[in-house]
């Protein structure tokens, strides 16, 4: 048995249990009916109800169709319910349409007969409405038409003004016109085909366009490839005309110059001048009606027209790349060179008139457009061009032999770096160039004057000039500048000393004078420069040309020592003519000679040079006529007595000096008296070797006085003084050593001379003890051939004992000599 308190605790819990069992039951029907309604909301899908059904609990199932089918009995008693309730009303209903049944089945005959009366009755009306309507519509339509034509005639009419201005020519326009149609007309009747059409044909009428003036450009650049040389000659012209005042004031300014020249006989022809000046600006009259602009040569148009088609299709920079290359193709064709361009000056007209009329026309495209061509771009297809006729100038240039053509090109140059400069080119390289062409003109000019000269010296007779009366006397002065007072007192006839070509060198001295300041003219420099151009050319004629004409004639083997006298007798008037020489060129450019930078001509250097040559050429050919004479010498070196008088071919000789000496009056006196030492030494040696040659193996005594008597007429022609000047026996010093040497054999004073060797003032100071024995060699061998019984003689036992012992000591002061040194 349990107690009271334990009774007590355990009701407690089994009430508490029973609550929890009650409690689990109320949630479990409010899941179900949670689960109910969710069904019959049609809300969620059944599957996923369903689904949160089975998976709570178990036995889930059977608790849900419980639930369910108490939830269907629900809803039927509800249904019977309403059925219950609303029964008697639909019974009612029922009754009611039952009764009006009648009625409508009438209603409905009265309808029906009344529509039918009603139909027949708007039979007539409904076909009037249907014309009414009928016509409405047409009426609308009409409106609409004409609304639409109205829209649409100005785009017709816009579209036939186009075509009007394609078959017309009038690109521009119908580019405009285009524009016109597509931002205001097209957007009012883009939904017609027509439109379409239209629409779709425009970039073809465009292309059409681009074509069309693009093949026009293409004729243009064509047609200014043709015409360059006619707008570059025009151009040409019209920069001529420009600088004609400023050229007629610069020859007027020359003639100022020229006026009162008188140095001499020294004159710039004034008349000449006058005439050429007057003739130049008759024809600059002619010109100035001739000369046309580059817009009279040349039609623009299609530049312009392609440049604003272009521009309007939105495509320039297309359009000026196309430009640009070809006119730098252009310009490659017109920079080339005919390969025989150097031969004539029209070669060279030709090429600088295309140059200068494709650059006028650059030139003139740059100016009138914008953009197609800018300055940058010029100044670059300058730039190349200039390299390019530089290079074709300084190759073409150099063939040029012609210093007429040469002075040619060179006012093309001018003229046309002139041209070009008034169009804003840059054209000092071309100036630059000039002073390379002018040191090739000076050269063209050097050769034709050494030709100008060498013919000069052909034709001269190297005489002096004869004159017979006043006019032939003033004519020669006239010529050149010569001044003597004694010439002017003798009477005629009289000679001039100098020769015939002295006066023609002194005149073509002038014309090259003349010829280099052609060169000079134009160049825009200053008096100095071109005095400084002119000196430094004729010096260059003088000290190269004239003196190697000179020294070439000197040495030609024609020139005898008559022809040479004359030359330097001719040197000598040319180098005292070299300061009228320096006046005439300063009287020319109006510097004077005292300014700090003059140069000085070369004249006297240069005739100095040629006079020594010539008297040089002067020594070299006596010498050659005496080794002549000395070649006819026909010694018998074995005879044994002389014959008692000089040699013929030495009497020969000695007259021969004596006349060529008497033409060495002319000369400077030192000249004379060096030829005549030079003449007199060179014999003393010829006679000396003729002794001592080797081929000569014997002397006899006889031979060495016959040849003692040869020398005596030599020192008897020397103390004749043939020329004078000279001072005691100076000249009869150069037969010493022979004096020295034969005086020696002929007095056999061998005791003396050795005694006396190497003494100052020994009397055979002058001969050399190596000679003394060569001679005295073959003086032995001859005597012991010629006197084979000398032996048995006692006297020329001695004299041959004498000879070996003077051998032999000579032979040991020569091997003491050789020692020595």
């Amino acid at each position: 048995m349990k107690s009271d308190s334990e009774l007590v605790f355990v009701a407690p819990l089994a009430g508490k249990s029973g609550a929890c069992g009650t409690m689990l039951e109320e949630e479990t029907d409010q899941t179900y009916e949670n689960v109910l309604a969710e069904i019959q909301s049609f809300e969620l899908p059944i599957e996923a109800t369903l689904r949160s059904v089975y998976d709570d609990q178990p036995n889930a199932h059977k608790k849900f169709m419980e639930k369910l089918d108490a939830c269907i009995r629900n809803h039927d008693k509800e249904i019977e319910k309403m059925c219950n309730f609303h029964h008697q009303g639909f019974v009612d209903a029922i009754t009611e349409l039952l009764k009006v049944r009648t009625d409508a089945e009438k209603l409905k005959v009265q309808v029906t007969d009344t529509n039918r009366r009603f139909q027949d009755a708007g039979k007539e009306v409904i076909v009037h409405t249907e014309d009414i309507i009928r016509c409405r519509i047409q009426q609308r339509n009409i409106t609409t038409v004409v609304e639409k034509l109205q829209l649409c005639l100005p785009v017709l009419e816009m579209y036939s003004k186009l075509k009007e201005q394609m078959s017309a020519k009038r690109y521009y326009s119908a580019l405009k016109t285009m524009e016109q149609l597509e931002n205001v007309y097209f957007p009012w009747v883009s939904q017609y085909r027509f439109c379409q059409l239209m629409i779709e044909n425009l970039p073809k009428l465009r292309e059409d366009i681009k074509e069309i003036s693009m093949s026009d450009l293409k004729d243009f650049l064509e047609s200014i490839r043709k015409h360059s040389d006619k707008i570059g000659e025009t151009a040409m012209k019209q920069a001529q005309h420009q600088k004609t005042f400023s050229v007629s004031l610069q020859k007027q300014n020359k003639m100022k110059f020229g006026k009162n020249m008188y140095i001499n006989h020294d004159r710039i022809p004034e008349e000449r001048n006058e005439t050429v000046l007057k003739h130049s600006l008759e024809e600059e009259d002619e010109n100035e009606e001739e000369v046309l602009t580059v817009q009279d040569l040349v039609d623009f148009s299609p530049v312009y027209r392609c440049l604003h088609i272009y521009s309007v299709l939105g495509d320039e920079e297309t359009f000026e790349n196309y430009y640009r290359k070809q006119r730098k193709k252009q310009a490659r064709l017109v920079l080339q060179p005919q390969s025989n361009m150097h031969e004539t000056v029209d070669g060279y007209r030709r090429y600088f008139t295309q140059i200068v009329g494709f650059f006028v026309v650059e030139d003139h495209i740059l100016h009138v457009t914008q953009g197609l061509v800018t300055r940058a771009y010029t100044d670059e297809l300058w730039n190349m061009a200039l390299s390019k006729i530089i290079a074709v100038l300084r190759a073409h240039s150099s063939y040029c032999t012609d210093p007429d053509l040469v002075l040619e090109l060179k006012n093309l140059i001018v003229i046309f770096a002139d041209t070009l400069q008034g169009y804003g080119f840059p054209v000092n390289r071309l100036f630059d160039l000039l002073f390379e062409i002018r040191d090739q003109y000076n050269e063209t000019l050097l050769k034709k004057w050494a030709g100008v000269f060498r013919d000069i010296f052909e034709e001269d007779n190297y005489s002096p000039i004869p004159i017979v009366n006043e006019e032939e006397y003033k004519i020669v002065i006239s010529k050149f500048p010569f001044q003597d007072l004694d010439l002017e007192k003798q009477s005629f006839p009289k000679k001039f000393p100098m020769s015939q070509s002295v006066p023609h060198i002194y005149i073509q001295v002038k014309e090259f004078i003349y010829a280099s300041l052609k060169f000079s003219e134009s160049l825009h420099r200053s008096s100095t420069e071109i005095d400084d151009m002119l000196r430094k050319s004729t010096n260059l004629l003088l000290t190269r040309t004239l003196s190697s004409c000179l020294l070439n004639l000197i040495r030609k083997p024609h020139i005898g020592l008559t022809e040479l006298v004359q030359i330097i007798i001719n040197t000598t008037h040319l180098e005292q003519a070299c300061k009228y020489l320096e006046d005439f060129i300063t009287n020319i450019t109006n510097i004077s000679q005292e300014t700090v930078h003059t140069t000085r001509l070369y004249g006297l250097s240069t005739f100095k040079d040629a006079r020594h040559a010539a008297e040089g050429e002067i020594y070299t050919k006596l010498n050659q006529k005496i080794d002549e004479f000395v070649q006819l010498a026909d010694y018998d070196w074995t005879m044994s007595e002389p014959d008692g008088r000089a040699s013929g071919y030495l009497m020969d000789l000695i007259n021969f000096l004596r006349s060529i000496f008497q033409v060495f009056t002319h000369l400077p006196g030192k000249v004379a008296q060096t030829a005549c030492m030079s003449a007199c030494q060179h014999l003393s040696t010829s006679l000396m070797q003729m002794l001592l040659d080797s081929e000569l193996k014997q002397i006899s005594m006889g031979a060495v006085q016959q040849f003692n008597l040869d020398v005596i007429q030599c020192e008897l022609f020397a103390s004749s003084e043939p020329v004078p000047g000279f001072q005691g026996d100076t000249l009869q010093l150069a037969f010493i050593d022979l004096r020295q040497l034969l005086d020696l054999f002929m007095v056999w004073d061998w005791s003396t001379y050795l005694a006396d060797y190497g003494q100052p003032a020994s009397k055979y100071l002058r001969v050399n003890p190596n000679t003394a024995l060569t001679l005295l060699e073959k003086m032995k061998d001859t005597s012991k051939k010629n006197n084979i019984f000398a032996q048995f003689r006692k006297n020329d036992r001695d004299k041959q004992k004498l000879i070996e012992t003077v051998v032999k000591q000579l032979r040991s002061l020569v091997n003491g000599m050789s020692q020595h040194t």
